[in-house]
C-alpha cells in the first residue's frame, strides 16, 4: 500500500476545508484535500445553503410581488416546463455548478492536490484512503484538519423515503411543489423551508415542541417573525409533539402526543443534524467522541492530539459557512505558528427565512441576566423612503447601547436585505465603535441603511436624558 506525506491534510472540501487547504497552500506547504463525494464544496454548495438559498431568491421573489397583488401571475402550483419552479430548480443547478467550477480552478491554481476517497485513521498521523474504484491508500500528515461536515438527523422512527417523508437534503431535490407540506421542527432549516414553501402557494403547517420559534432570537424580532409567518398562512402548533408518521397513500399522517391528526401531501423532518464522525475511525487517531457524538475540542479547535483539527459543522455550533472559513484559516495558521489566534470578535448571524433575520451581539434577555443597563434605539423600514419604494411594510432594525458609556452591546435586524444589512453594525462592534459612530455617519439615501442612524439617533437622546 503506497504512502504519500504531506504537510497538511484536509478532510472534507466545504467552506472550512476550502479555507484551510488554500490557507495552507498560500503559506507554502504540500497540501492534501481529501473529498468522498463525486463534486466539491460540501454540503454548503451541493446540497445544502447554495441550493436552498438560490430556491428561496424564487419564493422571495413571489413574496414581493404577492406584496404588490401579483401573486396569481407568479404561483405555478408545481409546473415544471416553463412554470416558475422548473426556473427556480434550473437556475439553482446553474449556480451550483458554476461554483463548482470556479472552486476547482482555485483549488488547482493554488497547487492543492485532490483526492477523491472516503478517510479512516490508520494511526494519529496516517489517514487510510478507499478510492472510488475500491483501492487503498495511505496518506500520512504532520498536520490533519477534519472538515467532514454533517448531515441530516434520521430517527429510525421517521419513515423516511425520499418521495413524501423527506429531509433537508431531498427536499431539494423536488421537481414538483406539493399542495400541502408538514414540517417538524422550530429551528433554522424548519422555518427556512417553511417560508420558502409558504409564498410558492404550499399549504404549510409547523409543528415544533417548544412555546416560541427560534427562542434565542430577540423577543422583538421573534415576534415579527411568527406575526408574518402566520400572515403567509402558515399553521404553527407550537408545544406540540409527533408521535408517529406513517404513509397513507399519497399522504402522510402524523398523529401528535395529545391525540390530534394531521395530513399533508409531504413531510419535512427537520430536528436537528449529526457530525459526520462514523467513517473516520476516530479510535485510530486516538479520539473519542462525547455521548451526544461530538469530539472536544479548545479555543483553538484542537482535539487531544494537538496536530488534529476540528472545524465547520464538524466542530458544533454556530454551524455557519462564514465561521467554517474563518474557523479553516484560523486553524491553519495556529497549527503553523503554534501562537494563540486573534479571536474574530463579533459574528454576522443570519437566517434566510422570509423575512430575513440577522444580528449581533446580545439581546435584551441575555443583557438582563448579566444585570447590564442598556438602552433602546429602534427604526422600522417602512419609515424610509426605500423601504416604502419597495413595500417594505415590517422591517425593524434595533440598536442595544450600554447606558453609561454608548458601547454597541447588539444590533438586530428583520427584513429585506438584513443579512446584509448588519455587516455594517458588526464591524463597528468589532471596531469599538460606539453609538454615536453610527449617529455620525452619512448613509446613502434612499437606503435601508439609514435605519442605523434613526436607531443611533434613538438611543442618543435616551443617554442624554
Amino acid at each position: 500500500m503506497a504512502q504519500q506525506h504531506f504537510d497538511i491534510l484536509v478532510v472534507g472540501s466545504g467552506p472550512g476545508g476550502q479555507s484551510a487547504a488554500l490557507q495552507a497552500a498560500a503559506l507554502g506547504k504540500r497540501t492534501g484535500l481529501i473529498e468522498r463525494k463525486p463534486r466539491l464544496g460540501g454540503v454548503s454548495l451541493q446540497t445544502g445553503t447554495i441550493p436552498s438559498k438560490a430556491l428561496r431568491e424564487a419564493a422571495w421573489l413571489t413574496s414581493r410581488f404577492a406584496a404588490r397583488g401579483m401573486r396569481e401571475t407568479t404561483t405555478t402550483r408545481g409546473r415544471l416546463q416553463g412554470g416558475f419552479l422548473g426556473e427556480a430548480v434550473s437556475r439553482k443547478q446553474r449556480v451550483i455548478e458554476s461554483q463548482a467550477a470556479q472552486l476547482l480552478q482555485q483549488l488547482l491554481a493554488a497547487g492543492i492536490t485532490l483526492i477523491p476517497g472516503e478517510a479512516a485513521f490508520h494511526d494519529p498521523h496516517t489517514l487510510e484512503i478507499q478510492r472510488p474504484d475500491g483501492s487503498r491508500d495511505r496518506l500520512g500528515a504532520d498536520i490533519i484538519i477534519l472538515a467532514a461536515g454533517s448531515r441530516p438527523r434520521r430517527p429510525e422512527t421517521v419513515p423516511f423515503d425520499k418521495e413524501r417523508v423527506l429531509d433537508s437534503t431531498s427536499i431539494l431535490q423536488l421537481r414538483q411543489l406539493p399542495e400541502s407540506l408538514l414540517v417538524i421542527g422550530g429551528g433554522v432549516i424548519a422555518c427556512e423551508f417553511a417560508t420558502l414553501f409558504a409564498p410558492l402557494g404550499v399549504e404549510v403547517q409547523l409543528l415544533d415542541s417548544h412555546e416560541h420559534l427560534l427562542a434565542y432570537l430577540d423577543e422583538d424580532i421573534l415576534k415579527i417573525l411568527e406575526n408574518d409567518l402566520r400572515d403567509m398562512g402558515i399553521r404553527l402548533h407550537m408545544q406540540t409533539r409527533a408521535a408517529d408518521i406513517s404513509r397513507a397513500g399519497d399522504r402522510v399522517v402524523l398523529n401528535t402526543a395529545r391525540g390530534d391528526r394531521l395530513e399533508a401531501d409531504m413531510l419535512l423532518y427537520a430536528l436537528g443534524r449529526e457530525p459526520n464522525y462514523d467513517s473516520l475511525n476516530l479510535a485510530g487517531a486516538g479520539l473519542v467522541a462525547d455521548d451526544h457524538g461530538w469530539v472536544r475540542i479548545n479555543a483553538d479547535h484542537q482535539t487531544a492530539q494537538p496536530h488534529i483539527y476540528i472545524i465547520g459543522d464538524l466542530a458544533g455550533r454556530p454551524s455557519l459557512a462564514a465561521t467554517a472559513m474563518e474557523q479553516g484559516r484560523l486553524a491553519v495558521q495556529h497549527a503553523l505558528t503554534a501562537k494563540p489566534v486573534l479571536a474574530h470578535g463579533h459574528l454576522p448571524m443570519a437566517i434566510y427565512t422570509i423575512p430575513e433575520l440577522s444580528w449581533t451581539g446580545e439581546t435584551e434577555r441575555e443583557l438582563q441576566q448579566r444585570g447590564i443597563d442598556y438602552v433602546v434605539g429602534r427604526a422600522r423600514f417602512a419609515a424610509t423612503a426605500r423601504g416604502q419604494i419597495i413595500g417594505e411594510e415590517h422591517g425593524f432594525m434595533k440598536v442595544l447601547a450600554a447606558w453609561n458609556t454608548g458601547e454597541l452591546l447588539g444590533i438586530h435586524i428583520v427584513g429585506e436585505s438584513a443579512s446584509e444589512l448588519i455587516h455594517v453594525g458588526q464591524m463597528a462592534m468589532n471596531c469599538d465603535a460606539g453609538v454615536d459612530v453610527l449617529a455620525a455617519s452619512v448613509y446613502n439615501y434612499p437606503t435601508l441603511a439609514e435605519c442605523y442612524k434613526t436607531a443611533a439617533l434613538d438611543c442618543l437622546r435616551q443617554l442624554s436624558l
